[in-house]
């Protein structure tokens, strides 16, 4: 079972999947380094890596969207798909 269970690929969702997208695509036009974007949310920048990385379950909380649309100058919602996926 716990061979089963760790071969199985860890997957983001894809509204998850795209909101991170979205925040990376923003935090890299705006210059920002994962070790930046770590420092204003008071998180470890691992931790940055593992919400961009595809191969992770770890996803921003909405405090997280929230900080980070203050430090961009932009909405939260600027985070989300205009329409369900």
């Amino acid at each position: 079972f716990l061979c089963l269970t760790m071969a199985k690929k860890i997957q983001k969702n894809k509204v998850d999947w795209y909101i991170v997208n979205k925040v990376r695509e923003m935090r890299t036009d705006r210059g920002y380094t994962q070790v930046d974007l770590a420092d204003h949310l008071s998180v470890s920048a691992a931790y940055i890596g593992q919400v961009e990385s595809p191969n992770t379950r770890a996803k921003y909380k909405t405090f997280h969207l929230n900080e980070i649309a203050k430090l961009f100058k932009c909405s939260p919602k600027d985070f989300w798909p205009a329409r369900p996926l």
